[in-house]
């Protein structure tokens, strides 16, 4: 699972070219990996997120906003199957967010629990 972390504002601030430039670098990234990619998306602002959790009571507390407060929100992912972490290092440095200065991918693999 490739992660995608970044600054919500820095996003927020891009213009209409930036946005364009991006999102072929995105396209570049899908390209390249192909059939790899399982699944993905952008997500919405981490401030229109809703968090679920225990309530000292025992029930459940639904709160406004991220679960934790960062600067750097998740801002998307891909789900990419890959032979090894090699392999998806290359294919991760192709997104524009390892070489902003407000972003970063973090790798993980995914549990097999079957």
């Amino acid at each position: 699972m490739l992660l995608i972390f970044g600054d919500q504002a820095q996003w927020d601030a891009m213009t209409p070219e930036e946005w364009k430039t991006h999102d072929a670098a995105h396209e570049a990234f899908r390209d390249a990996a192909g059939a790899g990619v399982k699944g993905g998306a952008q997500l919405e602002s981490p401030q229109v997120a809703t968090t679920l959790r225990a309530g000292s009571d025992g029930g459940l507390l639904l709160t406004d906003g991220p679960f934790l407060e960062t600067k750097e929100g998740l801002g998307g992912y891909y789900l990419v199957e890959a032979d090894d972490l090699d392999q998806v290092t290359k294919l991760a440095a192709l997104l524009p967010e390892v070489r902003a200065s407000h972003s970063a991918v973090e790798i993980r693999p995914v549990v097999d629990h079957g």
